[in-house]
């Protein structure tokens, strides 16, 4: 029925019986037993080398957790441009019986960061690229540390079995595959930007190695070993923690160079998980300084009261009234969403059910609006942030029926290029708004304006005069920035875990993440469709359509419904997710990227 919406399928590879049948029902209501629940795990990754290595831990019998922090270690070696020890993520985990628990491990600024970090002597916000292939976008990494609370508390294979997979892809080689080679084209100038990088992926011509070489890197597994060995402390402490920084401070032109103390002092966070509802399901996600659960949750109760499973996928109408929800809910992401630890962020109002259906009662399914505005009347602005595209999704479920939502990013497509003992480090800090300050029109003296230069000495007092207010997520030392990484659980309406989802892809992930779901929910495709869907992109008055979809045919009539600026472009799309259905657990990578899920 759906075949005109529906690119190839990714790859599934299988260990046992995975349902992907597209006529497999959903039982959210009608609980199978926890045997035929939760007999056979599940893991859903980018890359199947990444999904085999959390495979194999539940082989072994280990947890949800074992099995993502495999992933992770992983994805390292085999996916360099997009995740991995050189960058952070939010992990978000459930029991069988719903109880959630989620952390933090999204990188920080170094503690003498300035908010005129990415300005430049003038005054002016830095081009991107300049600030990115420096020292002054890379934050301390946390993944490590993330995996190491983790793995306290709900693994249970021991700490050096995890890195196993990992050290071997790294010693023994890996094959470059299609997605990566394509990186390493793009992205020469970051990945190839230290003699590390150029020697690893690029031939004597400067050329990316064709698809299908063979790269081995000593480095990493030699670094991977000692983590194995040591544990988290042999690169937060130390001279591993020394060099680290000193590495980082020396490709840092100016402005809060990262020290050992910044290293040293880096914590793993808890953080309370973020949950709404969506018509009989209990949707739960990741909370500031990911701005993903308040998005997921806007755009969805935004949505609750039209009769989306009437329209369906095929109906102008619908991707009308995605494209309304979307801008509501961005016009608060934007307004409201920073590190809480900084900024008071209003979440219980954000995702208040009564709030959402107000914001939804604006939208009108026979035309668009004229402004989409923050709903809530407060300070302070935010400013914008670039997207990243070097960002990586991963879901595991064990026998027990625990499960492991995660997404883990070092922003850019290979992070700043720096590299340290064989891996990325990120450009996360590109993630914080370029611009400090907003509406500012201060004068000092005979009416000069003087506050941008203020800014760029970091100084954040008003000037006389001044209404200048400040950014929620500008720079501060010690800050995480704003992400919109959105780790996903639904449970159905018998309180079971239903659906473990999320993506990467910058700013579209929560709207990919929300994509999947009403596809699951509303209109009851089985998770390798859901994931399948088309993609329309809308957080403010530009539609982004995903080219070569039945999407670009319904332009005309998006145009009609008062849709003026419509492009086609491609959009940074990768969604994981695994669903239960009568049968077990199903799963299903994105069909335009490499990943896969594998039944253990």
């Amino acid at each position: 029925m759906l075949k005109h919406l529906v690119a190839p399928l990714a790859l599934v590879l299988s260990l046992g019986a995975c349902a992907t049948d597209s006529q497999t029902a959903l039982r959210p209501a009608a609980a199978p037993s926890e045997t035929t629940r939760y007999e056979r795990g599940i893991v859903s990754a980018a890359d199947p080398r990444a999904a085999e290595a959390g495979a194999a831990m539940l082989r072994k019998g280990g947890s949800a957790t074992d099995a993502a922090i495999a992933v992770m270690l992983a994805l390292t070696v085999v996916e360099p441009q997009s995740s991995g020890l050189g960058g952070g993520g939010f992990y978000l985990h459930t029991t069988p019986d719903g109880r959630i628990d989620t952390i933090d491990g999204r990188e920080t600024a170094p503690a003498a960061a300035t908010p005129g970090r990415f300005l430049t002597p003038d005054g002016k916000p830095m081009e991107f690229r300049s600030a990115v292939e420096t020292g002054l976008s890379i934050g301390v990494p946390g993944s490590l540390r993330l995996a190491e609370l983790a793995m306290k508390r709900d693994g249970k294979l021991p700490w050096a079995e995890v890195f196993q997979p990992a050290i071997r892809l790294a010693r023994d080689g890996f094959a470059i595959t299609p997605r990566l080679h394509d990186a390493l084209g793009y992205a020469k100038s970051t990945a190839g930007r230290t003699p590390e990088g150029l020697a690893l992926f690029y031939g004597p011509d400067g050329n990316p190695l064709p698809v299908g070489t063979v790269v081995r890197n000593p480095a990493l597994a030699d670094t991977l070993q000692q983590m194995a060995d040591k544990g988290p402390d042999w690169l937060y402490s130390g001279q591993n923690a020394a060099e680290l920084a000193a590495k980082v401070a020396a490709d840092t032109p100016s402005d809060g160079k990262m020290t050992a103390a910044d290293i040293a002092g880096y914590q793993a966070k808890d953080r309370a998980p973020v949950c709404g509802t969506y018509r009989a399901y209990r949707v739960c996600g990741m909370g500031p300084p990911s701005s993903g659960a308040t998005t997921v949750l806007a755009i969805l109760g935004e949505l609750e009261p039209f009769d989306l499973s009437r329209l369906g996928p095929q109906s102008p109408t619908f991707w009308h009234l995605f494209a309304e929800a979307q801008r509501l809910a961005y016009a608060d992401r934007e307004r409201f969403l920073a590190d809480p630890d900084f900024v008071s962020v209003p979440v219980d109002k954000l995702v208040d059910h009564a709030y959402l259906l107000r914001r939804g009662a604006l939208i009108d399914p026979g035309k668009t609006m004229a402004h989409a505005m923050p709903g809530l009347p407060l300070p302070p602005p935010d400013g914008a942030e670039p997207d990243e595209h070097g960002t990586s999704h991963f879901v595991t479920v064990d026998r027990w029926g625990n499960a492991v939502s995660y997404t883990s990013t070092i922003e850019s497509s290979f992070g700043s290029g720096n590299m340290f003992r064989g891996f990325y480090l990120n450009n996360e800090l590109t993630d914080f708004s370029f611009v400090p300050q907003e509406d500012c029109s201060a004068r000092v003296g005979g009416g000069t304006d003087a506050r941008m230069g203020d800014i760029a000495e970091g100084k954040l007092e008003m000037a006389v005069g001044s209404d200048c207010r400040p950014v929620a997520n500008r720079v501060q030392g010690g800050k995480r920035p704003r992400s919109s990484m959105s780790p996903t659980l639904v449970f159905a309406p018998d309180g079971k875990l239903l659906m473990v989802v999320g993506a990467a892809g910058g700013a579209t992930i929560p709207v990919q993440t929300t994509r999947a779901i009403i596809g699951v929910v509303d209109f009851h495709l089985p998770v390798d469709q859901a994931l399948a869907l088309p993609m329309l992109f809308s957080p403010g008055d530009t539609i982004a359509i995903e080219p070569g979809t039945s999407l670009v045919a319904m332009i005309p009539a998006l145009k009609q419904l008062g849709h003026s600026d419509i492009v086609v472009r491609a959009l940074p799309l990768k969604t994981n997710a695994a669903l239960l259905t009568s049968d077990g657990w199903s799963g299903a990578g994105d069909p335009r990227s490499e990943g896969v899920a594998i039944t253990e």
